[in-house]
């Protein structure tokens, strides 16, 4: 199975920039159909932020088109999300997820904590 380990996450302030990291122990996409950004803030259900398929399309939730991008590199097995100005309310636990092809079950990460203040 393939592991998924987010970092980069920490405190940033209102209006700066954060980039998380999401490294894979094995090809990305031999597995999954697309990465996915998942967040999920204090006494709210966990929510989508972003994805990338396997040909490099992207989509965002509408709270963060145009402030968030999603990245990858291919050869170090690695998805990114470069938060740019940033809310308070983007606040939350940094959730990194593979999207199994068929007959491959969904991969998570265990979380990246980002916290943003005013």
């Amino acid at each position: 199975q393939v592991q998924l380990v987010e970092s980069g996450g920490g405190l940033g302030q209102a209006g700066g920039s954060l980039r998380l990291s999401c490294a894979a122990s094995g090809s990305i996409f031999s597995r999954f159909n697309a990465m996915a950004w998942h967040r999920q803030a204090p006494g709210k259900q966990r929510e989508f932020v972003a994805l990338i398929t396997r040909d490099g399309s992207t989509n965002y939730a509408d709270s963060v088109k145009g402030r968030f991008t999603i990245s990858r590199d291919n050869a170090k097995n690695t998805v990114y999300l470069q938060m740019n100005s940033l809310k308070p309310e983007d606040t939350a636990v940094y959730y990194c997820r593979g999207v199994g092809r068929p007959g491959f079950a969904d991969s998570w990460g265990q979380g990246t904590q980002v916290t943003v203040s005013s």
